[in-house]
């Protein structure tokens, strides 16, 4: 299994549309990192949902259900999407503040790639921000 963190603005797509729908599709995405980060993922993969511009916090938990296929919103080129259902929002909020103060978290793809919106996370990674979430 891999470890992955997805961005979204929430005024345009929140976890709790995911929640409320229960399923959603990971479109729009026309940076080639990301798209080949969408690319990478496997079914069951687990997934950190981020609210960025707003919030700036990861709040929840996705996984994957169904494998890249090509993206339907794209008028030309070759771009991806991924299937991805809610599991779980987090027992608390975890700020991009406190991302930066953890020095367990100071190689995040968060921090170091900061304008991808598809970025892997160590298993480590992963885990750490699960402790601190307090699940």
């Amino acid at each position: 299994m891999n470890f992955w963190l997805v961005k979204s603005e929430p005024d345009a797509y929140s976890y709790d549309e995911l929640e409320t729908t229960g399923r959603g599709m990971w479109d729009g995405v026309r940076n080639y990192g990301a798209r080949n980060n969408l690319r990478a993922m496997k079914e069951g993969d687990q997934v950190f949902f981020y609210h960025s511009n707003i919030g700036m916090e990861i709040v929840g938990i996705c996984q994957v259900a169904k494998e890249h296929y090509p993206d339907p919103t794209a008028e030309k080129g070759d771009w991806s999407v991924v299937e991805v259902v809610p599991v779980r929002r987090l027992n608390r909020a975890i700020s991009l503040k406190e991302i930066k103060a953890t020095p367990e978290l100071a190689n995040i793809a968060l921090i170091r790639q900061s304008r991808l919106s598809v970025m892997p996370l160590t298993p480590d990674e992963f885990t750490q921000i699960l402790k601190m979430s307090e699940l």
